[in-house]
């Protein structure tokens, strides 16, 4: 056996007080198909799908036969989810005194395909023109609301199934939730000691700000990441709240609405929305705890979403430009430790948290 310090360290046993998955190498695995079938259940069952012409419901989930799985390998999450859904409906039209009945069939709701891609089959029991009216209805519109619950699961379950599958390493274990929040807020009001290259960080002209009736000197960044995941995926990582808890590991504020305020990684980062549109766009008046009092930058996030990956483009205005350190006559600014925090703390935790991945071309 090799002694710590020494040889490959994939194969070195570390003390760990749980002597289990060392350095999160090895792959583990947890079972979410009895869960996912309650959960699917509970999203679908009683389900209404209304307008003024017509009124339906799901009845009842006749069938949910599949499987889902949640794994960890080399700290990396992955997600397998196959499922074949059958569901009974009844329906009326408004006015009228006929009930149609019939089924809803959902052949591959998986990871490999995306939840607005899926494919949806309405039948019926007995046909006749108000129940063809009603089936008409539930292709156009019901499928819609049935994809935004089936992908209120797909959310829900790398949210519960994120939950402890990456273990800490030696180093970690004696740190607690408030100890990681104080360590991340540390992060973010670190000074560097050396010079980091941001050749990829593009600087435009220096701006003035004033705030308090002090000028401030502001820059602007532009940057653009890379994720294994969809645009909506992405989206959501960045709204729903226990997502964020899930990346930022600590607790957070958010209101995911125009005008709606959030607050990260124990207050150090804090704001508001300004705009947003599912899947497609982000804008945050966005500030950092030590930045010159009422002093807030703009982040537009932009969202596009390509055949096998999805790439946000990050433009953030008013970034202020006060000197961190002086080395080699190179001044590394605060708006080169914006981009740092935004890389570490949100783009590699959530490549960690929910196997986003990263692509580089």
């Amino acid at each position: 056996m090799a002694k710590w310090g020494e040889g490959d360290p994939r194969w070195i046993v570390e003390e760990r007080p749980d002597a289990t998955n060392v350095n999160n190498w090895h792959w583990t695995e947890k079972n979410a198909c009895g869960w996912s079938v309650e959960k699917i259940k509970e999203l679908l069952n009683n389900l209404k799908i209304e307008n003024d012409i017509a009124k339906c419901k799901i009845t009842e989930v006749e069938k949910c036969e599949g499987e889902a799985v949640a794994n960890n390998r080399k700290g990396k999450l992955i997600f397998f989810y196959e499922w074949d859904i059958v569901l009974k409906w009844t329906g009326t039209l408004e006015g009228g005194d006929k009930e149609a009945e019939g089924t809803i069939n959902i052949p591959n709701l998986s990871e490999e395909n995306d939840v607005s891609e899926i494919d949806i089959v309405v039948s019926l029991k007995n046909s006749n023109p108000e129940a063809d009216k009603l089936k008409e209805f539930l292709l156009k519109e019901g499928k819609d609301v049935i994809r935004e619950q089936l992908s209120k699961y797909v959310i829900a379950l790398k949210e519960e199934f994120s939950k402890g599958m990456i273990l800490p390493k030696k180093d970690e274990v004696k740190t607690t939730k408030n100890d990681a929040v104080a360590s991340l807020s540390a992060g973010f009001n670190k000074q560097a000691s050396v010079l980091l290259e941001v050749n990829f960080v593009h600087m435009n002209h220096t701006e003035k700000n004033e705030v308090r009736g002090c000028k401030i000197s502001t820059t602007t960044l532009e940057f653009s990441e890379k994720f294994q995941c969809t645009g909506e995926e992405f989206y959501n990582a960045m709204t729903v709240t226990e997502m964020v808890q899930a990346f930022t590991h600590g607790p957070v504020k958010l209101e995911a609405k125009k005008d709606g305020r959030f607050e990260l990684f124990g207050g150090n980062v804090h704001g508001v929305f300004l705009e947003l549109i599912p899947g497609e766009k982000i804008v945050q008046r966005w500030r950092f705890k030590r930045w010159p009092a009422e002093h807030y930058s703009n982040v537009t996030l932009k969202i596009e979403q390509r055949d096998d990956h999805t790439e946000v483009k990050v433009v953030q205005t008013g970034v202020p430009q006060k000197p961190s350190i002086i080395f080699c006559f190179l001044i590394y600014s605060e708006a080169d430790s914006t981009k740092e925090n935004w890389e570490r703390y949100y783009w590699e935790a959530m490549k960690r948290t929910f196997g986003f991945g990263s692509f580089f071309v």
